[in-house]
């Protein structure tokens, strides 16, 4: 550890510019004019890993976005740590509600602020310094390879194939992630379990084209009405998704299970408060935790048509647009999720309306077991850093690259997350605090060694 802190305390300003150079970039994957920024990404990340002293780093293409791909083998016999992040980021919108400039980092208050700070252009970061340092101080006791892709954030829509293709290259012992989030800074906490995801737009259409709203509304039918209407009959009054089917498949948690569960600390009137609502919402019987780590939820991500200018403008829409999610718990299969909503929405739609559902992207959920030796290793790297035993989680949300690597590699993953509610991912004002980021850098190399002692 003394020789972890030491190099650190001595590079901690270059890290940082680097992390800098890398949050300046607007690698926007859901926007396609950012696309040139996906490649200024991907040779970003190219020239780090080599930096930091990877043998070999390339930049592949795959159908979407490029993935960078580096790797470090010292010696074949050892095991093989797969590195998994994301260079993509999320829209900034609503910029207004920005503090800063979201691509041009800043550090107050003893964080960084940045689109791309804690999620994951700063918790990648965490894992190239943690691998330099181990290559600088002859302390790597594994085999490295690093996967950075360019489409996290859309869903991954082309990584399980360019997994497929190349699976001989990324045959590892574990995958190990840093896309999650903590407790609190001083409670660890290591996720053991994501939630699946399915997303999808709809779309319904009224009339041929936009109508005055005197002349023609109360007899004809408001598309936006409509849509709103629909969308209330998703959830009923105990918060449970109506869907014919959706529960089929989920796997109820057992007592003793949520028991444990219940452990981690959770102050609901401090939760409330960070957010500024004065009560909470959810499905019956259980409580926010547990809605958010075991159980599937049913939200709407966005919901547009008509007139939306200054001023105002008596307007009945021809159509009316939302963009809808369901966060799924393992075991329910995001394609048959995806199926059953599109069928029942589509059922629904009265005669005076015409509804189109598109899937847009899903993925399975994922749990890790708690035995699994990576994950000892990394419940006892964290407990050196942070001084005590770190807290089990099931995550609310959603990596579904995760489930894939397992179907496609064979390979488990261990979620070591270091961010922490208060980081604002997708939100304006992202940030991420020094103290993570430096602890990620000290506890990663614990994980190797750790791991490498336990594959002896």
């Amino acid at each position: 550890m003394k020789n972890i802190n030491n190099y650190i305390e001595e590079n901690k300003d270059r890290f940082l510019e680097e992390l800098f150079g890398l949050l300046r970039i607007p690698s926007i994957s859901s926007i396609k004019d950012h696309k040139p920024d996906m490649y200024k990404a991907a040779e970003y990340w190219k020239e780090l890993l080599l930096k930091s002293g990877a043998d070999k780093a390339e930049i592949f293409e795959t159908a979407g976005n490029p993935v960078t791909y580096g790797e470090k083998i010292i010696d074949p016999v050892l095991p093989t740590v797969l590195v998994y992040s994301h260079m993509d980021v999320m829209p900034v919108d609503p910029i207004e509600k920005w503090n800063t400039d979201p691509f041009e980092p800043e550090i107050h208050d003893g964080k960084i602020w940045g689109r791309g700070a804690d999620d994951d252009k700063g918790q990648g970061m965490m894992h190239a310094k943690a691998f330099e340092l181990m290559v600088k101080t002859n302390a790597l006791p594994c085999n490295v390879k690093f996967m950075i892709e360019g489409e996290e954030e859309i869903g991954s829509p082309n990584l399980g194939k360019w997994c497929e293709e190349h699976k001989e290259m990324l045959k590892a012992d574990v995958i190990l992630v840093s896309d999650t989030s903590m407790i609190a800074p001083e409670i660890p906490s290591i996720t053991t379990g994501l939630r699946g995801l399915a997303y999808w737009q709809v779309e319904v259409t009224g009339p041929n084209r936009d109508l005055h709203s005197g002349l023609f509304g109360g007899t004809v039918a408001n598309p936006i009405n409509v849509l709103c209407s629909m969308i209330d009959q998703m959830v009923d009054e105990r918060g449970k998704v109506t869907i014919p089917g959706f529960y089929d498949d989920v796997l109820e948690v057992s007592a003793e299970e949520r028991e444990l569960l219940g452990r981690a600390p959770f102050n609901v009137e401090e939760y409330k408060k960070a957010i500024d609502v004065e009560e909470l919402a959810g499905e019956e019987g259980y409580t926010p935790t547990e809605r958010t780590g075991i159980r599937p939820s049913f939200d709407v991500c966005g919901i547009w048509g008509g007139y939306t200018g200054e001023g105002a403008k008596t307007v009945l829409p021809s159509k009316a647009f939302a963009k809808i999610s369901t966060r799924l718990v393992p075991n329910q299969d995001h394609e048959k999720i995806a199926e059953l909503f599109k069928q029942h929405f589509e059922s629904i739609a009265p005669k005076s309306v015409k509804v189109e559902v598109t899937p847009l992207h899903g993925g399975q959920g994922y749990v890790c077991p708690i035995d699994f030796p990576a994950y000892q290793a990394a419940e006892k790297a964290y407990t050196d850093v942070y001084g005590k035993r770190p807290v089990p989680v099931r995550s609310g949300g959603s990596i579904p690259i995760i489930s894939t690597f397992e179907e496609i590699l064979g390979i488990k993953s261990v979620l070591m997350g270091f961010g922490l509610e208060a980081d604002a991912i997708h939100s304006p004002n992202e940030n991420y605090p020094l103290e993570q980021f430096f602890n990620g850098i000290k506890t990663i190399p614990l994980f190797y060694k750790y791991f490498a002692e336990m594959n002896k």
